[in-house]
């Protein structure tokens, strides 16, 4: 098996997750980085990816600033989606010229990580055909009726010159109110859900990277290697935070 670093980021503002990964991106294209898995959390922020419909949203700018809930406009595939605490979201920096040059078995591999991982939790999960994500419920097995189904994860990538980034946003304990600002990936009539509410139970963080992370070492087929933020730092040239505010580095749940 391939080794891949896993780093848990803690908390992070988006923005700063987003530079952060420019750079590793440019670091794996020149070889001078291994593939990496990065795990963050981020506080309260809607995202519109760059084929993502504003309509989606809405609220306005205004309103979103009044709730603390940032905006951001953002280079990954896909709609609007909602960050924030509570939600797991996982960052590959990945190198697919050493791993499979396929955009959709990337992002159906992304898909399976989270199904396995959902099913160690007792839950079925689920794709659902031209619907990015991953999905719990009742399933026809097509593509139509949206009412009886829940989206528990969202999916969007970036890819350059077969270098990963973005990813996926699994929703542990989030607040799913905030669902409700947005149409969860431009799709009509989605709401959203969350492994706790699904459970009835709560999950620690913890828990739920530990499921993830097995999951996507079996989709990849790669052996995930623990590193450290300051191991991270190293790799960038960095000896003091630049890219990476430690104001914003703290613990997440």
């Amino acid at each position: 098996m391939k080794d891949c670093r896993i780093i848990d980021l803690g908390r992070i503002a988006y923005g700063e997750a987003a530079a952060l990964q420019q750079r590793l991106v440019v670091a794996r294209k020149h070889g001078t980085i291994s593939d990496l898995l990065l795990f963050c959390e981020h506080p309260h922020v809607i995202t519109l990816g760059r084929n993502g419909k504003r309509e989606n949203l809405h609220v306005s700018e205004d309103f979103l600033r009044e709730k603390g809930v940032e905006f951001h406009h953002t280079n990954r595939g896909g709609d609007i989606t909602y960050h924030g605490p509570g939600q797991v979201v996982a960052y590959p920096i990945l190198d697919l010229n050493g791993i499979r040059r396929d955009v959709v078995w990337y992002v159906r591999q992304l898909e399976q990580s989270m199904i396995e991982a959902t099913s160690t939790f007792g839950v079925r999960a689920f794709r659902v055909p031209g619907c990015t994500g991953v999905w719990v419920g009742e399933n026809d097995g097509g593509d139509g009726d949206t009412d009886r189904r829940e989206k528990l994860a969202s999916i969007g990538v970036h890819i350059s010159r077969w270098v990963t980034s973005h990813g996926f946003a699994y929703n542990v304990s989030t607040d799913l109110r905030f669902f409700e600002l947005i149409t969860p990936c431009g799709i009509a009539g989605c709401r959203a859900t969350s492994l706790e509410k699904l459970l009835g139970t709560s999950v620690t963080r913890a828990q739920a990277i530990a499921r993830l992370s097995q999951g996507f070492s079996n989709a990849f087929g790669l052996e995930l290697v623990p590193a450290d933020i300051s191991e991270l730092r190293q790799w960038l040239g960095e000896p003091e935070p630049a890219a990476i505010s430690t104001r914003d580095l703290v613990p997440a749940r």
